[in-house]
């Protein structure tokens, strides 16, 4: 059997290439009609699985025949995530780089997970983290050039969990899982408290500190949790702190937690999984200020920078917790380079073993858009933010909930929870 017999168990590689063709163009027309289609889809629980067969074929389809059901079936119960008119969660921006990027990532189908099994997966991902940390004014402890690092996660949630199993690595052996007490505001997102669960810690060990006025962590709160835990012979380990928090994208100050913890063995997780992009102008870097003494920092390309998901950058600012925690060496994955202690191993930085060539993507996005269209792009989202923010001071049934948060707005109807539902639902 030669070469394209092979491939011709599914496509002979012409039928390839004229799928592959049809499948940008529909891309593309999905695109131009976004504004003629609704926003959220307009079906029922159970609306889509009752229009699909029982059972998988016995032979094979044409290409042309589920496109029919993509067009039919698929794209009618599909949330349009990248439509200009959607609003329902943080953005989720993808581009044209980022998705013939992803093409590329996926039809190479290449694994990363060593850097023996993929060179150029590590080292372009360590290197377009790099660039990150220059493009974004980040602490130079982040960089690959020490003895922290970055490597992309598949999401903030993911980054959270590796923090937090280095935070217990930390912490070292002789400390009982049932003593460890971690801390995150209760504007915190979900995924902390999440992680902390799967990492084995107790839920009634998961202090959630309240906030101030203005939602962001109280410090002083923070300060005497800590005190008290410490005081009933338990061991503060890790605090989470948010730049950017989910409900109102509220900014809790680094400074003044990293003083809560100077001399303990507490790891500070900064969570900027929205928020981070916008360091890439200058002018919004404001909420960095105490980021060079912390132990690890998150933010998402995939959510404000032009990079679809799943793209999440995490930093380290000493490797060594993270790799103890995460490292297990079977016979079958040993090999020469990774004995010789000069190539990272990115598996030793995640969860799963496998990986894909996520940099990929956001090497495509930077290099087709530059630093000076991104900021462009960040910059303009900020504007228009600032524009309905008049809009909504000068309303007189409407009022901000609280300051404007970046791109981000918090505002509510005056006569109440009703009105505000009324104008949620119109």
């Amino acid at each position: 059997m030669n070469k394209d017999d092979d491939f011709a168990i599914h496509m002979n590689p012409e039928e390839f290439r004229s799928a592959g063709y049809a499948a940008i163009d529909w891309l593309v027309q999905h695109v131009i009609e976004s504004d003629v289609k609704p926003i959220s889809p307009q079906v029922e629980p159970g609306d889509i699985r009752s229009q699909l067969p029982v059972k998988a074929p016995e032979k094979g389809e044409s290409f042309e025949s589920i496109m029919d059901d993509m067009n039919r079936i698929i794209l009618p119960g599909l949330t349009k995530w990248q439509d200009p008119g959607f609003f329902g969660f943080f953005p989720a921006n993808s581009s044209p780089p980022a998705i013939l990027g992803d093409l590329f990532s996926t039809g190479l189908g290449v694994q990363g997970m060593l850097w023996s099994t993929g060179p150029a997966i590590t080292e372009l991902e360590t290197h377009v983290l790099d660039w990150l940390i220059d493009m974004c004014g980040l602490p130079k402890q982040f960089h690959s050039s020490g003895s922290g690092g970055g490597v992309i996660q598949d999401s903030a949630s993911s980054a959270t969990l590796c923090a937090i199993v280095a935070a217990r690595e930390k912490v070292g052996e002789g400390t009982h899982l049932s003593e460890m007490c971690a801390y995150i505001s209760e504007q915190a997102h979900s995924s902390s408290e999440k992680g902390l669960l799967i990492a084995g810690i107790k839920r009634q060990n998961i202090r959630k500190i309240a906030t101030t006025d203005t939602f962001e962590i109280s410090t002083k709160a923070l300060q005497e949790a800590v005190q008290k835990d410490l005081a009933d012979g338990l061991t503060p380990f890790f605090i989470l702190a948010t730049l950017g928090t989910t409900s109102s994208g509220a900014f809790d100050n680094l400074v003044d937690i990293n003083n809560v913890v100077q001399g303990k063995k507490i790891w500070v997780h900064v969570d900027a999984a929205w928020a981070g992009s916008a360091a890439i102008c200058q002018e919004y870097r404001f909420f960095l200020e105490g980021l060079n003494r912390v132990d690890s920092y998150v933010f998402n390309p995939h959510k404000w920078l032009l990079t679809n998901f799943d793209c999440s950058a995490f930093y380290v600012a000493d490797s060594k917790f993270l790799i103890k925690a995460l490292s297990i060496v079977p016979e079958y994955l040993k090999n020469k380079a990774s004995e010789s202690g000069k190539v990272i191993d990115y598996r030793d930085w995640q969860i799963p073993l496998g990986r894909r060539f996520r940099s990929l993507k956001l090497w495509f996005v930077l290099r087709s858009y530059g630093l000076e269209t991104l900021r462009k792009y960040i910059r303009q989202h900020i504007d228009l933010a600032n524009w309905l923010e008049k809009q909504i001071e000068s309303h007189p049934k409407v009022s901000l909930i609280t300051t404007r948060s970046l791109s981000l707005l918090c505002f509510n109807h005056v006569d109440g929870d009703e009105k505000s539902k009324k104008l949620l639902k119109d």
